[in-house]
């Protein structure tokens, strides 16, 4: 903490006089969730929630100064105590703390960063350090960090320090380096991209720390070789990322390699576009420490590569990611036109399929893990009117591959848009899942609804809700939303479903609730 307090008044030491000198800017922002919990007898016999403290906050504060060349900043976060659902209060012991500080320097070739360092080597498969507030997750590396860019030709980036674990750090160190070569610009060819990228990430944990595992090792290495190229409308990629022995949840009593590999190819030109990615996983989950727990004791980046849904019914049961063992891809297709008349007119056309299978070595045979087919078809029929309706297809395993059986889902969702002028408008959904589950799940098909006013550019007044015909228990919810300049203020009242809230197709399971809501967010 000490040193916290330190940092804090050097910054303020360098900030305050700077500013008084109207030299740099001084830029920040403030966001604010809280929740207060009612007590629902209408969700009796669900994973609800019950806490003995009725409220829960979850706040950031976030001070950014620039001048020239430097830059610093600090962010302080309160959770008082953390919401449902999110691991850092289960897992954390802070309400207050000091969560990000820092103090860098980047001029046209070179950078240096000290303090709360967030980066990402490739695609992320070896090491990803970043904040996402939805999930309550932040895994910086408290350290140092260097970048050097030498014209268009090389990138090199490496990185030490410690990883924050929750509202602390872990008992572990991780070092890297990154290096991105573009073969095209020293051959001159200057009409595409030709990329040689490799990267290599060390954690390291002292095996004399308590609750080590008796297999653990003290040192995991992970490398990565990537290739990029694109050249007109055409891209492509290749990584593969090989890991060292380390401590697999799925094997016992032995610590196991890994390996990784990804390919995308795509397409794009005038108003088509188009993505095949395959991915294939195994023992891939790397830990930021063997002694920690939950969803945000992780330092690569896992993502579900499969289509990520705004509507409730088609985001009931995303796919959750199985990194020791998992194999498949997706093909993603997206066609637009307009009518040559009439340009305001236009349809847009939009299909997507996604697969993937377990590693028999982890569920004795490969089985089906997820499949999602679907389409939507978007149409602007004049300057008020705008639909869309998707259907989507999913079937997937509750058990994670560990037996034959899965569920399937038929979605479908119909979305209206109406401009009554230019402040004004209504939008409104209406979606069904209609599902073939088997006897032991209670919950088979659905019904819900939406609708949302906009006074642009100041209200927004939505009311949805989302119910079971088979227990017929409805998750309903209201919110009005005020924003004037910078800042957004929004209030809320509704019953939450037990389920998976994911951001960016990474994941957190949240508990069933009902509460009410006020979310503040402000920048300047």
């Amino acid at each position: 903490m000490r040193k916290y307090i330190l940092f804090s008044l050097l910054l303020a030491g360098t900030v305050v006089p700077a500013a008084a000198q109207q030299k740099g800017h001084l830029s920040g922002s403030i966001e604010t969730n809280n929740i207060y919990y009612v007590d629902d007898s209408g969700l009796d016999g669900t994973d609800a929630v019950n806490p003995d403290d009725k409220f829960g906050s979850n706040s950031y504060l976030k001070l950014d100064y620039t001048q020239g060349k430097f830059s610093a900043g600090v962010q302080l976060e309160g959770y008082l105590p953390a919401l449902q659902g999110y691991d850092i209060g289960v897992y954390g012991d802070k309400r207050v703390l000091l969560g990000v500080k820092y103090a860098a320097w980047q001029d046209d070739d070179f950078s240096f960063r000290a303090g709360d360092i967030f980066e990402q080597f490739g695609s992320g498969l070896v090491f990803r350090s970043y904040e996402d507030r939805t999930l309550g997750f932040n895994n910086s590396i408290e350290g140092v960090y260097a970048s050097y860019h030498y014209k268009d030709y090389v990138n090199v980036k490496a990185l030490y320090g410690r990883p924050r674990l929750y509202t602390d750090y872990a008992d572990s160190w991780v070092r890297g380096a990154d290096l991105s070569l573009s073969l095209a610009r020293l051959a001159g060819w200057n009409d595409g991209l030709l990329d040689l990228e490799g990267s290599y990430v060390n954690r390291y944990q002292s095996l004399e720390l308590d609750g080590m595992p008796s297999i653990a090792r003290p040192n995991v290495d992970m490398y990565s070789g990537r290739l990029n190229l694109g050249w007109k409308g055409f891209n492509a990629n290749v990584e593969y990322v090989a890991k060292g022995k380390d401590v697999s949840p799925v094997v016992l009593n032995e610590a196991v390699k890994g390996h990784a590999f990804m390919a995308e190819a795509g397409y794009s030109n005038r108003g088509f576009s188009a993505l095949l990615t395959y991915r294939e996983l195994k023992h891939m989950n790397t830990q930021l420490s063997l002694t920690g727990d939950g969803t945000g004791n992780v330092l690569n980046y896992l993502p579900a590569l499969t289509r990520q849904y705004t509507y409730m019914l088609a985001n009931l049961n995303p796919y959750q990611v199985q990194g020791d063992g998992e194999r498949g891809g997706q093909f993603d297709a997206y066609y637009s036109w307009r009518d040559r008349d009439d340009r305001s007119k236009y349809w847009n056309v939009h299909f997507n399929a996604s697969l993937y299978y377990s590693d028999k070595a982890v569920t004795q045979k490969s089985r089906l893990l997820w499949r999602d087919i679907n389409g939507d078809i978007e149409r602007q029929w004049n300057k008020q009117l705008k639909t869309t309706f998707l259907v989507s297809i999913q079937e997937w395993s509750p058990s994670h591959g560990l037996d034959e059986r899965t569920y399937a889902s038929n979605i479908f969702v119909l979305d209206g848009l109406y401009k009554f002028d230019r402040k004004k408008s209504l939008r409104v959904e209406l979606q069904y899942l209609y599902s073939k589950y088997e006897q032991d799940n209670n919950e088979k098909d659905w019904v819900a609804a939406l609708a949302e006013f906009n006074l642009a550019p100041r209200w927004s007044f939505t009311l949805s809700d989302m119910w079971s015909l088979e227990n017929e228990i409805h998750y309903y919810n209201g919110s009005v939303s005020y924003t004037r300049k910078n800042t957004r203020i929004q209030l809320s009242y509704g019953r939450n479903r037990a389920g998976y809230v994911c951001s960016g197709g990474v994941c957190r399971y949240t508990p069933a609730y009902t509460g009410a809501g006020l979310t503040i967010t402000s920048s300047f």
